[in-house]
């Protein structure tokens, strides 16, 4: 595992847990608006070491509830599934964000009883998915298998799109909308430019627009928020 980096407490990541949060290394997007573009491009020695983690969290059993793995992508790692099974071996819950593009692992690792809540970024309208993910071309069946994987698997989850005033349009969230039909959950987050990106100059889309997405989403899922 190319572990990056530690956060030991968050309230925020891993809903209804108190949580730590672990950073892994690589990603096969270069989304514009990145917020953790360091660890996307990056790919030298992790900072973390797999013991060292384990350690951290064998002192942490009981008073942490679960871990957050966000990155980077997290299953483009390949020992990504023993790993995560370590981790449920001593009694922590597991969330999982993903882009969707390794629908292979996350389906093994659903099948396996090994994630508590997942959380799938969808960067966009299909048309205009591989612009906003920063690639020339992208698979969007693998994406609509991710999709329909964690919709089917009775693990909780949240759907995400950040927003980016220079990407997304109404016209944008009427087919993402189309996209993630009948999904329980999706959050909106407003982007922000807190430097790093890969992108510089990029804007948040005005509080109008925000909820006007919103608005056009809610009329396909279940429940949409601005995050």
């Amino acid at each position: 595992m190319l572990l990056k980096g530690l956060n030991k407490l968050t309230l925020l990541d891993f809903p209804d847990k108190i949580a730590c949060i672990l950073f892994t290394g690589g990603c096969d997007f270069r989304c514009p608006f990145c917020q953790n573009a360091a660890l996307v491009t990056e790919f030298d020695d992790g900072k973390v070491e797999e013991e060292e983690f384990f350690s951290f969290l064998s002192s942490r059993k009981g008073r942490l509830d679960g871990v957050a793995i966000t990155g980077g992508e997290p299953l483009m790692q390949p020992d990504i599934v023993p790993f995560i099974g370590r981790i449920k071996d001593m009694g922590f819950a597991v969330k999982v964000d993903t882009n969707g593009y390794h629908p292979e692992r996350l389906e093994e690792l659903v099948s396996s009883g090994l994630l508590d809540y997942v959380a799938m970024d969808v960067k966009n309208s299909p048309e205009k998915y591989a612009v906003t993910a920063g690639v020339k071309n992208i698979d969007m069946s693998r994406i609509a298998r991710s999709r329909d994987i964690i919709t089917g698997s009775g693990v909780d989850y949240e759907f995400r799109t950040t927003v980016v005033k220079e990407f997304h349009t109404r016209e944008d969230f009427y087919k993402i909308g189309e996209f993630v039909r009948g999904a329980k959950r999706h959050f909106l987050q407003r982007f922000r430019d807190e430097g790093g990106t890969i992108v510089k100059g990029l804007e948040p889309p005005s509080e109008e627009d925000l909820q006007d997405y919103m608005k056009i989403l809610s009329d396909f899922v279940e429940s949409v928020q601005i995050r």
